[in-house]
């Protein structure tokens, strides 16, 4: 039988073809796609790695001497202030958010569609100023004792009553604005939950309290661990609320050690302390689970219809819900619009637009670069998958575990020292000061940002890449696009929605932030979360309530987001 030979130019054409295509090409031979995109993936890692790097360094070698003297005072107070914190808001969100999600998911009662939105509000304030508002309102000479003392004739030593400024007054706060990450995270588990395990369990004559402890939970605990987790960061990530309540804990000692005593060696030991706390966090939670699965049973999904409630049940039902919401973010939102009122405070001064302009340009910066730096990471690991691109991807994340104080501590420390080794060789060189370059200014701030929120805007990309299928890669591919071309025309108008909502969560949470900001802002450059604690600070609760309004109206904006998605009921 005679063979037929393929043409000379099929035969050249071929191996064009494939490498095209990316198939048959020799594995010593052929080049991967997306080199540029490996090397600022690695550069973004690196960055977000370094801060952890350099405060180790500078822990490690800083001498045992200032690490005894924090040992033999203040560190046992730092660990359990921290440690109780974190024990008390586990377990208040933990609490509030399941309860909420189970009774605005499994049952049916009056108002429910409504709850399951409102429940969400409180994720807007941050703790810190929920602590002014409160403060406000139950301190001493609040509104709530002098009224009770006004009403009954009491002194001041007459009465008991729970004072606000400690620890659980702190983790009141930080559960009350937290609880919404578990409440989310418990809610989505539950509606993805099938009906058939929960009616087996009745049907096994379990009560309805019993199938929910014995089925129901533990089929949603991955998603409740991670909600808890996401609070539990929060917490020991938080300055705000514990600075003005104060509670010694690791953030307060952080920055105690390096503005109050000038010890940069102390503080990058406590900061070591916070960034040990945090990961065993994480690791210890992630290790817990194991190698658990949780799988629906059968091939088709049963959702089952929530449980009508009678009078009285709905009654307690309304109530629980209203309780959160009340607390999170109504009366919080009258007493600052009340403490306003006679603050003196003008929002359309010229200092006050500074103050907002300082907030806007650092959020819209930290925001935009957030989001190319998580663009390009995300895509390289599309692009390149492979353990590489895993670890660069983990190293990223790391930084959503690591507080803004200890974040702050790691990148001064080096970029201090470059700064000083510049400007002794510029000096003896050329007989010219450089000063401080970097340490300072206002894009050694943003980075830091950057490395503190990437996590955040990684979840958002990949949140939406996740519905781009790998055949539209494959298709543009072989008509010839390069990976930038296939990043630039195909994946970004189909990713628009999630990009611009990623770039909305970080260019609020920047407008939030605190620690790194009080830490790391150039001189005279002060932002509404400064302004606000500062005042605040001082005793000044009603001007302290104009910025808070400002930080809290702008926090609105993707929880309005998040209320939307939710109020999409499955």
């Amino acid at each position: 039988m005679t063979q037929v030979q393929p043409s000379t130019e099929i035969r050249q054409s071929r191996p064009k073809l494939l490498q095209l295509l990316g198939i048959g090409a020799p594995a010593g031979r052929a080049r991967r796609p997306g080199r540029g995109f490996a090397v600022v993936g690695w550069l973004v890692a690196g960055a977000c790695l370094l801060p952890m790097l350099a405060v180790a360094l500078a822990a490690l070698t800083g001498g045992t001497e200032t690490l005894a003297h924090l040992a033999q005072t203040v560190l046992a107070k730092y660990t359990l202030a921290t440690a109780y914190l974190v024990v008390l808001v586990a377990m208040g969100s933990f609490v509030i958010g399941v309860g909420a999600a189970w009774l605005v998911t499994m049952t049916d009662f009056t108002g429910r569609r409504v709850f399951e939105v409102l429940l969400v509000l409180p994720l807007a304030f941050p703790a810190y100023v929920l602590a002014y508002a409160y403060t406000y309102l139950l301190d001493h000479p609040g509104i709530v004792q002098t009224t009770l003392r006004n009403v009954t004739g009491w002194g001041p030593r007459d009465y008991w009553f729970p004072e606000v400024r400690s620890l659980g007054g702190a983790a009141m706060m930080l559960a009350f604005v937290l609880y919404p990450y578990v409440y989310l995270m418990a809610r989505a588990a539950f509606l993805q939950q099938s009906g058939a395990a929960f009616l087996a369990a009745r049907a096994l004559g379990n009560t309805s309290l019993q199938a929910f402890w014995r089925v129901s939970l533990p089929m949603a605990r991955p998603a409740i661990a991670a909600g808890v987790l996401l609070a539990v960061m929060e917490t020991i990530a938080d300055y705000g609320t514990v600075s003005y309540f104060g509670v010694l804990t690791f953030s307060t000692g952080i920055y105690d050690s390096w503005f109050a005593l000038g010890d940069r060696t102390g503080a990058a030991q406590l900061a070591l302390c916070l960034l040990g706390f945090a990961l065993m966090l994480a690791v210890s939670e992630r290790m817990s689970r194991g190698r658990a699965r949780y799988h629906h049973a059968g091939k088709q999904q049963m959702t089952m219809p929530p449980t009508r409630l009678n009078r009285l049940q709905s009654a307690a039902a309304i109530g629980l819900c209203t309780v959160p919401v009340l607390i999170g973010f109504v009366i919080p939102l009258v007493a600052l619009s009340v403490m306003s009122l006679d603050s003196e405070q003008n929002l359309l001064s010229r200092r006050y637009i500074g103050f907002l302009r300082n907030s806007l340009t650092l959020a819209s910066l930290a925001a935009v670069i957030t989001l190319t730096a998580a663009v390009c990471l995300g895509f390289y690991q599309r692009l390149r998958p492979g353990r590489s691109a895993v670890l660069a991807t983990y190293f990223a994340r790391l930084g959503y575990a690591v507080p803004g104080g200890v974040i702050a501590v790691g990148l001064i420390v080096p970029f201090a020292g470059f700064d000083n080794a510049l400007d002794a060789f510029m000096r003896e060189t050329f007989g010219i000061r450089t000063g401080l370059l970097i340490t300072g200014s206002i894009w050694l701030l943003v980075m830091a940002y950057v490395v503190r929120f990437m996590a955040a805007a990684l979840g958002a990309y990949e949140g939406g890449q996740s519905t781009v299928h790998a055949n539209i890669d494959a298709a543009a591919r072989s008509l010839g696009q390069s990976p930038l071309g296939l990043l630039r025309r195909v994946h970004l108008p189909i990713l628009t929605p999630s990009l611009l909502t990623g770039l909305l969560i970080v260019f609020v949470d920047v407008m939030k932030e605190l620690p790194a900001t009080l830490i790391m802002r150039p001189f005279n450059f002060d932002t509404l979360a400064v302004q606000a604690h500062r005042l605040a600070a001082d005793e000044r609760l009603e001007g302290a309530a104009v910025p808070s309004l400002v930080i809290m109206a702008v926090g609105l904006l993707p929880v309005l987001l998040i209320c939307r998605q939710v109020g999409k009921r499955k």
